[in-house]
């Protein structure tokens, strides 16, 4: 049952970690478009009224992302809690757990490893 459960914990672990890593990717592109936008315009002389509306919405698109970002933390927060409640507490997925609430320290606490047999 162990075996089942660290299997499990193993493919939701992965897809978490996929998700946080297109989150951050999502968020640079539009931060990097936001960027270029104002910087293209001026490149071109153009009026500053040309391209706000876009300009604003890229912002807000950014904005949006940085807040699902903020909501894929606290989905990763609670599956560690479910890590818990399921007995796996002492395995480490990948070294990238975020630490408990009020943890964050510049030395790391030191990394604790379940191997299980097949």
């Amino acid at each position: 049952m162990l075996k089942e459960r660290r299997l499990a914990a193993n493919k939701i672990a992965e897809q978490l970690f996929a998700a946080e890593a297109a989150i951050d990717a999502a968020v640079a592109a539009v931060a990097q478009l936001t960027a270029v936008m104002p910087l293209a315009r001026q490149e071109a002389n153009l009026a500053a009224c040309i391209g706000q509306d876009a300009l604003m919405g890229a912002m807000q698109t950014c904005q949006q992302l940085i807040e699902a970002r903020g909501r894929i933390i606290a989905t990763h927060a609670s599956l560690r809690q479910a890590q818990t409640q399921i007995g796996l507490d002492a395995v480490n997925f990948m070294g990238r757990c975020p630490p408990e609430e009020g943890a964050l320290t510049e030395t790391a606490a030191p990394v604790r490893r379940l191997t299980i047999a097949a």
